[in-house]
């Protein structure tokens, strides 16, 4: 069948990095099958089991080359798509088969290999993270003066810079970075358990020496650079950590989501966009137009991790007693596109930020535009320290505020100083309203804050530059 007549999976043919592809591919999915096999028989030759050199030398020698057709061969007979591999595999390693896959469940294969993935999937992630927060830690440092209108409830509120807006994206990905850490720090393997995790079949194989089957436990999981195994497993690990896993791509997504929301928004403003390239079309019916074309993607790539994560939680709590199999389905599709479109979400934003436009001018006007409003704060806090009530001035300042917003709809100038100067109650001169505009004064501590938080960002970036890499960039 032509490719062309089936659907092709979006996430690999237009959004994720060759790298993401990769790690969820049948290749590398069925080598690692392999090596566990492999490592199996080599951690029973070490702890005394009788598994000839030539037997781990064939394990070795066939590692990488799958037999697939043998493979579908296989598995149209058994309908089981483990013993299908088992058997390839030794058919291809005569002096092997007889011990391959002693003693172990295909939940040895399949949920050990899925956290070997997804190990390696979160190390990509890390990556992605990395090096998203270098591009934007650099926006906040070149921007952390440039005062800028801020805005609650999106009406305009008390300045604050360019930059210190920036670093409120990166702190949420500083805590999505901690958290992924944390949980690197702490995955295990599900390691040598038996069929229903009592290891049954090994209390036999190792002549009831417990401490052999801790060793077994403890030889397969360095081999795959995790520090320990799980303690206790029923026939699978507890679907918690698929969880945990799916917690981790969700909330960064939501970080992303914030993120190119915002974006969206100070674009409608003019104030920043994306860069627009000469022959990029914006609409086909309206060449002016300039979408945010990158934050919209990130936008609905969130949407749908988040929308998978409820798909782990599902899985989760219908584990009956040692496992049923109405997982399966759902752990090939959910995590995998939980992965690939979190990849892409990461990758599209470091490529949103490293060509990203900050305009100055438009900046600066919609300011001062608003203006006459934000800085009634100074005012309101420097006749209370002189004195006067806060109460009464604020209410005052409400009346006249809405005098002058009906000003501004009218298409006329902001006359709310003009009105202040005239109120007797605030006893101003236009001196001392020139005073109050210092813009130092409105953007508080934004560049010290900024400056501070980015201090430890740099010394983070430092000790992960090796981590930093290039950006993937669709044409698409």
């Amino acid at each position: 069948m032509d490719i062309q007549d089936t659907y092709q999976n979006p996430l690999n043919t237009r959004y994720a990095s060759k790298e993401m592809s990769y790690i969820f591919s049948n290749n590398n999915k069925y080598i690692t099958w392999r090596k566990l096999w492999l490592e199996l028989a080599t951690a029973q030759q070490k702890v005394g089991l009788n598994i000839s050199n030539n037997a781990i030398e064939e394990l070795t020698q066939n590692l990488t080359n799958i037999n697939y057709e043998t493979v579908k061969e296989y598995e149209k007979q058994t309908k089981h798509e483990v013993m299908a591999h088992l058997k390839a595999y030794a058919s291809q390693c005569q002096n092997a088969s007889k011990i391959l896959h002693l003693g172990e469940t295909s939940a040895y294969i399949m949920d050990n290999s899925d956290l070997i993935i997804y190990k390696q999937a979160l190390d990509l992630i890390e990556k992605r993270l990395i090096t998203l927060m270098n591009y934007l830690s650099k926006f906040c440092d070149k921007n952390k003066a440039i005062a800028t209108l801020s805005f609650t409830h999106f009406q305009p509120a008390q300045p604050t810079t360019v930059g210190k807006r920036g670093t409120l994206w990166l702190q949420s990905f500083l805590f999505d970075l901690e958290n992924l850490n944390f949980f690197q720090t702490n995955i295990k393997l599900r390691g040598v358990k038996g069929t229903t995790g009592t290891a049954a079949s090994f209390k036999k194989l190792l002549n009831n020496d417990y401490s052999k089957l801790l060793e077994l436990d403890s030889l397969i999981s360095k081999s795959f650079n995790f520090s320990s195994s799980l303690a206790l497993t029923s026939q699978i690990y507890d679907r918690k950590i698929d969880v945990f896993i799916g917690d981790i791509l969700k909330s960064i997504a939501i970080s992303t989501h914030k993120t190119t929301n915002d974006l969206r928004l100070l674009q409608h403003l003019k104030e920043i966009e994306e860069n627009f390239s000469s022959n990029q079309i914006g609409s086909s019916a309206m060449p002016y137009k300039t979408n945010p074309i990158l934050s919209e993607r990130i936008s609905s790539l969130s949407k749908f991790i988040i929308s998978l994560n409820s798909s782990t939680d599902m899985v989760a709590i219908t584990q009956w007693l040692e496992r049923t199999l109405d997982d399966s389905a759902n752990k090939r599709l959910s995590l995998p596109q939980m992965f690939l479109a979190t990849d892409s979400i990461l990758n599209l934003l470091s490529e949103l930020f490293e060509g990203i436009k900050v305009n100055h001018s438009v900046i600066n006007k919609n300011l001062q535009d608003n203006l006459p409003f934000l800085i009634t704060e100074n005012i309101l806090m420097d006749l209370v320290k002189q004195g006067a009530n806060r109460q009464t001035l604020h209410e005052e300042i409400k009346k006249l505020s809405l005098q002058a917003l009906e000003n501004i709809k009218e298409g006329k100038k902001n006359n709310l100083m003009d009105l202040i100067l005239k109120n007797p109650i605030f006893n101003l001169q236009e001196q001392d309203i020139k005073a109050y505009q210092n813009e130092g004064e409105l953007i508080g501590y934004s560049i010290e804050q900024t400056e501070y938080f980015l201090k430890d960002i740099d010394l983070l970036l430092k000790k992960n530059h090796s981590k930093i890499i290039p950006i993937h960039k669709s044409n698409i």
